[in-house]
């Protein structure tokens, strides 16, 4: 909890806990959580191999967004964080195993992986063939759409369904498939079949709960670290207030 704020944004009820945690959060002299996009870019570009976020929805070519149709949510450091350096000058194992996948011999690549439920609230997919962000962008008067993380930074996304290792895909077109592979019972997911998805696994471009030893009857909320909101209140040295509509104790 801590480490995502530092680097993206604070949230209610987290000013003490921020205020006495000054070696993990950009505060000034007063405690107080300070403009922090300049220190998400400064990370994004010279400190960060792996990058993990989630997202509302993601098109065919893994451009994601949280920007939809009524909300705009968690459009902070990630498009800073979420990015692939391409003129990095520092090089670190994760970094450098991307290499080989990519075919490129002078560098590798930044991890960035994407985590999507395959339908958000009210069953409102979250594969769409247009992000929402293409018009909140229009209407806002934008120069560009409002992405959070553009799809060719992307190297994992991760639904339950699976995990499409995009990094892997040879062209667009198998990128999409993998998407396509993970996407579910959506519009995009139907694009797939069988036995595509049997040749995406056999060549290690998807893989199933089942490839990576996971029982799907397992995932069950037990197996969270914080079975409820009082467990993070306690971490936090009772500094986390969280609001009140969250508080069942």
């Amino acid at each position: 909890m801590g480490r995502k704020c530092a680097l993206l944004r604070g949230e209610v009820g987290m000013e003490a806990y921020v205020a006495a945690r000054p070696d993990i959060f950009f505060t000034g002299s007063d405690g107080s959580l300070r403009s922090n996009r300049a220190f998400s870019q400064v990370a994004g570009l010279y400190a960060t191999d792996l990058f993990i976020g989630s997202t509302l929805q993601m098109d065919g070519e893994a451009n994601s967004s949280t920007a939809v149709s009524g909300r705009i949510a968690g459009f902070g450091g990630a498009p800073n964080l979420g990015s692939d350096v391409r003129g990095r000058r520092h090089t670190s194992s994760a970094w450098l195993e991307m290499t080989s996948e990519t075919g490129d011999p002078v560098r590798g690549r930044k991890l960035v992986v994407q985590l999507v439920q395959t339908f958000r609230e009210s069953m409102q997919p979250s594969f769409v063939e247009t992000l929402d962000a293409v018009a909140v962008g229009y209407e806002a008067g934008l120069a560009v759409p409002p992405i959070m993380i553009y799809g060719d930074d992307v190297t994992h996304v991760v639904t339950e369904e699976g995990i499409a290792y995009l990094y892997r895909a040879t062209d667009r077109q198998e990128r999409r498939a993998a998407l396509a592979a993970i996407a579910g019972v959506t519009e995009l997911g139907a694009e797939s079949s069988p036995e595509r998805r049997a040749d995406l696994r056999n060549r290690g471009v998807i893989a199933l709960p089942e490839d990576l030893g996971i029982r799907r009857s397992d995932a069950r909320r037990s197996l969270l670290a914080a079975q409820s909101m009082k467990d993070l209140v306690d971490w936090s040295g009772n500094l986390y207030n969280p609001p009140a509509r969250f508080r069942c104790w």
